[in-house]
């Protein structure tokens, strides 16, 4: 990886460098046991969110090679169900920030990218076949198109981060996606399901990586297994908050946070009338 803002110490064929991912990953006291490692799985553990980027334009052809990047995620049935808006205008970006919590890296970061749940081109695609195609009102195919979304923008970030660049995902664009079809001129059966800030990481914003829970709380073998998870949530807790306190955020437990983000329909940001909307933007959800 080339000009990253944070130095990996987890190199291809190194076990300290891979132990020391997963230490700063999980800790040293829940690392997952020894396994194959390579330059590609060093960078996803390294993997940070940087909210503060430097004006620096990025090199000719970013753009087109982190979209071919995208579209060589899966896809389901070939249907490929997503598009991605590229936001230059500052003053559009500038509403996208005010709705989105005020977030100034949307305007900040040189590239800003809005992945699409798209039903609009596969519907005009049956309109010129005389199809009505009646397969696509109903929430599967919405969920098909939100993931396919999601899968394109994570290989996206993917190949940034191999490039040395930083990126943070914006979900609060789902505050008002109608407000965001309004910006981006989306036709109905299209939503702006999440945004994407890329850069360069300014000095000192890139961070540590975050802790996540230990692995056996998230994989299961056989069956669903939740016995143990009370201390395994118990051990993360304080961890994730020493984590907030070193990086200047609130410094609340993470069950804590949990909380307060589900506590009831407010803490949702407005989306708790998200299916309303999205039967306003075109997607019946039958």
């Amino acid at each position: 990886m080339t000009d990253t803002p944070y130095a990996s110490t987890a190199s291809a064929g190194d076990p300290a460098s891979r132990d020391a991912a997963f230490a700063r990953r999980y800790g040293a006291d829940a690392m997952p046991p020894a396994g194959p490692w390579n330059e590609m799985i060093a960078g996803l553990l390294d993997h940070r969110s940087v909210r503060a980027y430097r004006p620096d334009a990025l090199p000719a052809g970013t753009l087109e090679t982190l979209v071919a990047a995208a579209q060589s995620a899966a896809t389901s049935s070939n249907l490929q169900t997503w598009s991605v808006v590229m936001v230059e205008d500052r003053a559009v970006r500038a509403e996208l920030a005010k709705l989105a919590n005020g977030q100034a890296h949307i305007v900040q970061c040189p590239l800003f990218l809005v992945f699409v749940a798209d039903l609009a081109r596969n519907r005009r695609i049956g309109e010129r076949g005389g199809a009505s195609l009646g397969g696509l009102d109903y929430l599967e195919t919405y969920l098909v198109a939100a993931i396919d979304a999601a899968l394109a923008a994570q290989n996206a970030v993917v190949a940034a981060e191999s490039l040395g660049l930083s990126t943070v995902y914006i979900g609060a664009l789902r505050n008002d996606p109608a407000r965001v079809a309004d910006l981006l001129g989306l036709p109905p059966g299209t939503m702006g399901v999440f945004g994407l800030c890329v850069g360069h990481a300014a000095e000192g914003a890139a961070g540590e990586v975050k802790p996540r829970l230990p692995q056996q709380a998230v994989l299961f073998r056989d069956r669903y297994e939740a016995g143990g998870e009370a201390d395994l949530v118990a051990a993360y807790d304080p961890r994730m908050e020493a984590f907030s306190r070193r990086n200047e955020m609130s410094a609340a437990r993470w069950t804590t946070r949990v909380v307060a983000r589900l506590a009831d329909a407010a803490a949702l940001s407005g989306r708790d009338k998200l299916a309303g909307i999205l039967r306003g933007l075109g997607f019946p959800l039958r």
